[in-house]
């Protein structure tokens, strides 16, 4: 059972299938487009989408407000110091405000991030500072299939050579992201971390976190990965961080806060380059462009997310989605995460070419059959059309995600997600695809619009 009891319920939205169809069109098939009171059941996201709790809400009403100098933040400081070890802490808005600071401060156009996979607005602000992400994920995570239990690893011979091929000297850092969320969520193993670790020392190339998610990665560690199955979430966290040079993290996810996140760092001259950076665009140092509130509800969040009833109830919830999942003929990405499912539309829907978004046309379908909100990573976030909308790259999967927000939704939730995804397989044949019909420069799914194209 979940380790917590329900103390303030919120209306589920109920719409009409005719009101779904409608608000597609209104906002042209793209979903982050929709209103939230137009769906039931979100799974858009896991940021900043969860519930707090009461200790949560009691630390807020407490928050100190001063500009310069908050008791909150040295309360936050603390808190993070404690279980990072990184000296250096400056609080941002979210994640990505963290990785603009470091990148912006850090990087110099032409060089190169590695990372076993970088997600989409780390890839954007390596983008945006006229640099080149490249991703190594491990050979076991072409297998949407196997059992494989840390398939979210760096591929480490890809990276040794890279390190010592001709590009060796653009190498800025090397970001590791826990769980791999660009990598259906699964989770990198402490062996392959500590051997990271040492790469990246012996030829003097910063080591990073990307530490969204370090509470479910270390769950999953101590679940599955020898010496570790004795130890505490925390312990293996404490651990995690303490293999690398610094972090970034979105506290909306496993800090279970609705705003925030932090850079950690252990090099001072560094951490005051980006201190004068975040001071022009984000916030004093003692606040990052949070309230002290917001500060306090963190670190209250950062000591409860570690508890192992919190990280096995979640556990759980995915494991039953993913049997409903199943049951109703849909292929996932296996073994299942923590924070999220991911669908094999690509498999689904075989008659919807990659460049008509079966991933797409999947969440749009989910969204008619019964409200649920999710979206897609496959062709429309990471391919690239021609001026006459023929494919020029294609995504290697079409998958469809699932976020499962923090202590949010109960099995009756997802038992009516497994109701919908079970209609849909019913009438999948007659599922269109969609083509382009405007988009952004950068990080188009959020902004595009599509229309659907008749199978």
């Amino acid at each position: 059972m979940e380790p917590y009891r329900i103390k303030v319920v919120e209306p589920i939205p109920v719409t009409t299938r005719a009101q779904r169809e409608q608000a597609l069109r209104r906002v042209h098939y793209n979903l982050f487009g929709l209103r939230a009171d137009e769906v039931t059941i979100d799974l858009l996201t896991d940021s900043g989408t969860g519930a707090l709790s009461a200790a949560q809400w009691a630390a807020g009403m407490a928050g100190d407000e001063s500009y310069a100098g908050s008791q909150s933040f040295y309360h936050f400081q603390e808190v993070v110091r404690d279980l990072t070890s990184y000296p250096c802490v400056l609080p941002v808005h979210q994640g990505r405000a963290a990785e603009r600071v470091l990148f912006s401060t850090l990087l110099a156009p032409g060089q190169i991030t590695i990372s076993n996979t970088h997600f989409d607005t780390t890839r954007a602000n390596v983008e945006l500072n006229g640099c080149q992400a490249v991703d190594l994920p491990c050979p076991e995570a072409q297998d949407l299939d196997s059992g494989e239990p840390f398939k979210g690893n760096v591929d480490l011979h890809r990276l040794e050579a890279a390190l010592h091929g001709p590009d060796a000297s653009r190498i800025a850092l090397v970001i590791m992201t826990l769980t791999n969320n660009g990598g259906a969520g699964q989770p990198v193993s402490m062996d392959n971390l500590a051997r990271t670790a040492v790469l990246c020392r012996e030829h003097g190339v910063p080591l990073f976190l990307d530490a969204a998610r370090f509470a479910e990665n270390a769950w999953l560690v101590t679940q599955h990965e020898a010496g570790y199955r004795d130890m505490s979430p925390r312990q293996v966290a404490e651990q995690t961080f303490r293999l690398a040079d610094g972090c970034l993290m979105s506290a909306k996810k496993d800090g279970i806060s609705h705003i925030g996140g932090f850079l950690g760092l252990r090099d001072h001259a560094l951490a005051e380059r980006c201190e004068l950076l975040l001071i022009a665009t984000e916030g004093f140092p003692t606040y990052g462009g949070l309230a002290g509130r917001d500060l306090d509800m963190i670190a209250q969040g950062l000591t409860e997310v570690t508890d192992p009833r919190y990280l096995r109830s979640r556990a759980d919830a995915a494991r039953h989605l993913a049997r409903l999942t199943r049951d109703a003929g849909v292929s996932i990405i296996e073994p299942p995460g923590l924070h999220a499912l991911y669908l094999n539309a690509g498999r689904l829907l075989p008659h919807i070419a990659a460049h008509r978004f079966p991933g797409h046309a999947l969440a749009c379908q989910l969204y008619i059959e019964g409200g649920i909100r999710s979206v897609e990573l496959g062709s429309l976030y990471l391919g690239q059309e021609d001026e006459n909308d023929a494919p020029v790259t294609t995504a290697p999967h079409e998958l469809v995600r699932l976020a499962l927000p923090r202590r949010t939704y109960g099995p009756g939730h997802l038992d009516h997600v497994g109701e919908v995804l079970a209609a849909t397989v019913k009438t999948k044949e007659r599922i269109p695809g969609y083509r382009l019909v405007e988009q952004p420069s950068l990080l188009r799914h959020f902004r595009c619009k599509l229309e659907p194209v008749p199978s």
